[in-house]
C-alpha cells in the first residue's frame, strides 16, 4: 500500500500538469466572474438604474441594498449598456411602478426584481400607514417607526426543521463563486486520478500486483486515498488563495469549512469509482465525466443559486447531487453561521453517498471483465 502511494506521489511530481491546470482554472474563473460582479463602486452586482421624476426615494432605498450595487444612469446609457452587454439587467424606476429590462438571460434578473419589488412594497405600506395615522389624528412618524421596529423584531416565533429554510435566504456572491468553482473542478481532478485504476487494469498492472503479497483491498484503498488527497488539496489551495489574496474571510470559519468538506471529497471519489466501473475504456470515461460534471454543476447550483430555481424536477435532481450538499456546507457556515450540528444533514447525506457509491462501484468493477 505504501509503495502504491509513493509511486503515485512520484508520478505527480513528474507530471503535475493536470492538477495545476484544474486548480488554476478554478481560481481564474472564480476571480474573473466575482471581479465582474463586484464592479468599481463597491460590493454587490452592478445594476444600472434610470430614475424618472419623483422616484428618487426608491433609488436611495435601493442604494442601501448589499447584494446589488444600483447606480443611476440616463435612459440612453441604460439602453446602451444592455445592448453592448456591459450589464445583463437594468431597472427603470417610476413613481407608481418599476420596469426590469433584461439584455441577456441571467439568474440575476429574478433577484433584482425581488429586491426592487420589496422596496416598492415597503414604501407603499408605510404610505398607507401614514394615511391611516393622519386620518386617526395620530403622529405618523411615530406610528411608522413603531411599525418598522415590529417588522424587524417579527411577530411570530417560528420553528422550522428544514435545513435550507431555517432563515430567509441570504446570498454572498463571492463565497458562492469560490465554493462553486472549487467543488466543480475538484470533480475533474479526483475523477482523473481514479480512472488510472481502469488504465492499470487494461495494461495488466493489477494482474501482476495481485501475484505480489499486497491485498486487492489495499490496492483499492491506496489508489482511492491518493485521489482523495489530490482533490482535497486542490480545494484547500483554492480556498486559501481567496482567503489570503482576495480577503474573502468565509465568516472566519475557513478551517471548519475545509474540514466539513472532507465528506464531499470522499463522495466524489466514490462517484468516480462508480463511473469508472460503468465504462469500458478511457475514451468513454472522458466523455462521461465531462457530461456528468457539467450537469452536476448546473443542477447542483455551482453556477447560480438554487433559490432562484423553481422547476420541481430540477430541484428534485439537485437533492441527489453531491455539489448541492457541498455548497450547503459552505454557504451554511460562511453566510448563515451554522454550527457543525446544524450542518450534520448535508454531511450525513454525503457520507451516505460515499458508502453507497463505493460499494456499488467496487462490486461492479470486480464483476466486469476488463
Amino acid at each position: 500500500m505504501k509503495g502504491i502511494l509513493l509511486a503515485r506521489i512520484r508520478e505527480f511530481i513528474r507530471n503535475p500538469f493536470t492538477f495545476l491546470l484544474f486548480t488554476g482554472m478554478s481560481i481564474v474563473f472564480a476571480w474573473v466572474i466575482s471581479s465582474l460582479n463586484v464592479g468599481e463602486g463597491g460590493g454587490g452586482i452592478p445594476v444600472p438604474v434610470y430614475v424618472e421624476d419623483g422616484a428618487s426615494d426608491y433609488q436611495q432605498s435601493l442604494e442601501e441594498q448589499e447584494a446589488f450595487r444600483f447606480y443611476e444612469v440616463d435612459k440612453e446609457a441604460l439602453q446602451e449598456e444592455l445592448r453592448e452587454g456591459d450589464a445583463d439587467t437594468g431597472v427603470i424606476l417610476s413613481v407608481d411602478r418599476f420596469d426590469i429590462l433584461v439584455g441577456v438571460e441571467s439568474p440575476n434578473a429574478g433577484l433584482i426584481q425581488q429586491t426592487v419589488q420589496e422596496v416598492y412594497t415597503t414604501d407603499m405600506r408605510e404610505a398607507l400607514i401614514r394615511e391611516a395615522a393622519d386620518a386617526e389624528g395620530m403622529e405618523a412618524d411615530q406610528v411608522v417607526s413603531s411599525y418598522q421596529e415590529a417588522a424587524s423584531e417579527g411577530t411570530f416565533d417560528l420553528s422550522v426543521h428544514s435545513f435550507s429554510g431555517e432563515e430567509s435566504w441570504q446570498y454572498d456572491d463571492n463565497v458562492h463563486r469560490v465554493g462553486g468553482f472549487a467543488l466543480f473542478f475538484a470533480i475533474y481532478t479526483i475523477a482523473y486520478g481514479v480512472v488510472k485504476i481502469l488504465t492499470e487494469k487494461r495494461m495488466g498492472v493489477w494482474d501482476r500486483m495481485i501475484l505480489s503479497p499486497i491485498k486487492k483491498s489495499e490496492m483499492y484503498i491506496a489508489n482511492l486515498f491518493y485521489s482523495f488527497i489530490e482533490g482535497y488539496l486542490q480545494i484547500i489551495i483554492i480556498f486559501s488563495f481567496f482567503y489570503f489574496w482576495r480577503g474573502i474571510t468565509f465568516n472566519d470559519r475557513m478551517i471548519e469549512i475545509l474540514l466539513m468538506l472532507i465528506p464531499y471529497a470522499l463522495a466524489i471519489v466514490a462517484m468516480s469509482i462508480l463511473i469508472t466501473a460503468l465504462v469500458k475504456n478511457v475514451e468513454q470515461f472522458n466523455a462521461a465525466i465531462s457530461i456528468i460534471t457539467v450537469s452536476l454543476a448546473m443542477i447542483g447550483g455551482a453556477f447560480w443559486p438554487l433559490e432562484i430555481v423553481s422547476n420541481p424536477v430540477l430541484l428534485f435532481l439537485a437533492n441527489l447531487n453531491p455539489i448541492k450538499y457541498g455548497l450547503d456546507i459552505i454557504q451554511g457556515a460562511a453566510v448563515y453561521g451554522y454550527s457543525f450540528t446544524e450542518l450534520l444533514l448535508p454531511i450525513s447525506i454525503l457520507t451516505l453517498m460515499t458508502v453507497l457509491f463505493t460499494g456499488l462501484g467496487i462490486h461492479l468493477m470486480e464483476r466486469r471483465h476488463i
